[in-house]
């Protein structure tokens, strides 16, 4: 048994990913350190761990009892976790981290699971992906080579945990009840990280990226429209994305006409693809969980992979809430 610390653990994505490793077969619940709840139970804070004895340790906790071979969730907020990371990779610790402070390194393996296994599998630390990037990009991804764009149009939309869990979110809640409420308009910090991806697959087209905050407690979908400069094969795009994801266990590309749907990726690491044509713009829909595939489901998949276990290791059970 793998022995996995969760560094920041009172967040909703830290929370999945606890819920998820106490399922699975070869890993177990190391320290759970959160300086903001230290000395709480789990079930204190979520529900769903009422049966459980887990409870929150203080600061400084996983440096202490680190060993070589264990594994460390940093999910710590952003810009906070750079030194606290280094540490554990210099105490022998594998890291995956769900911050955006290590996505632009070059010298770490960027946990887009599908795109990069066998960096994935050698690493030491992984960059997990931001929830907005992992939608978009794995619809646009199999398309942007084979299907040069002139432009792209990114809308997407995410549920209110994506906010992360902070003190005024059932304000949040209630104010955006019956509203959908575009956001970061001026400069959204997942944009950069699309973009880069994007560059290293050889597309430079102009990106427009919209992101909205919608009334759902979890769940993304994402809009993504490449405009070409002449009308494709419809047949030819949808073989492209169907080849490129045939034997990766969580992204279903489904049948033309039938749109993805978020409650049937909610709880799960699973991404829904569709693909359509309008005149000259290629229209791909994805839904991803922003808890699951957009966060804690990517790391339990990329940790299996850096451990040699099937990817799907540990998904076996649908959980039902966080």
């Amino acid at each position: 048994m793998t022995r996995v610390h969760v560094w920041g653990a009172a967040g909703y994505a830290a929370a999945q990913a606890i819920e998820w490793i106490d399922r699975h077969p070869h890993l177990h619940v190391g320290i759970l350190e959160s300086k903001s709840h230290a000395g709480t139970m789990l079930s204190e804070n979520f529900s769903v761990f009422r049966r459980s004895n887990l409870s929150f340790s203080a600061s400084g906790s996983i440096a202490s009892e680190l060993a070589p071979g264990d594994i460390v969730i940093a999910a710590g907020a952003h810009g906070a976790g750079r030194e606290a990371v280094r540490s554990f990779l210099a105490r022998g610790a594998r890291v995956v981290d769900l911050s955006a402070d290590f996505r632009f390194d070059d010298d770490v393996a960027y946990g887009l699971t599908e795109w990069n296994r066998d960096a994935i599998s050698e690493a030491t630390l992984v960059a997990n992906p931001g929830c907005y990037p992992t939608a978009s990009l794995l619809p646009l991804l199999p398309l942007v080579e084979l299907f040069p764009p002139i432009a792209l149009v990114i809308d997407a939309k995410s549920g209110i945990t994506g906010a992360g869990r902070t003190p005024t979110l059932g304000a949040m809640f209630a104010e955006l009840d019956g509203d959908i409420r575009a956001y970061g308009l001026t400069g959204h910090r997942h944009q950069p990280e699309i973009e880069r991806m994007l560059a290293l697959h050889g597309c430079a087209a102009p990106l427009t990226f919209t992101p909205h905050v919608v009334p759902l407690s979890r769940g993304m979908l994402a809009d993504v429209y490449l405009v070409l400069d002449r009308t494709p094969d419809i047949r030819a795009v949808v073989s492209a994305v169907s080849d490129a994801y045939e034997a990766s266990p969580f992204v279903r590309v489904l049948d033309e006409g039938t749109p993805p749907s978020v409650p049937a990726v909610v709880g799960t690491n699973d991404a829904e693809i569709s693909i359509g044509l309008c005149g000259n713009t290629i229209r791909a829909i994805c839904a991803i969980d922003n808890l699951g595939k957009g966060a804690a489901g990517q790391a339990l998949q990329n940790i299996n992979i850096m451990l040699g276990y099937p990817e799907e290791e540990g998904f076996r059970a649908r959980t039902v809430a966080v």
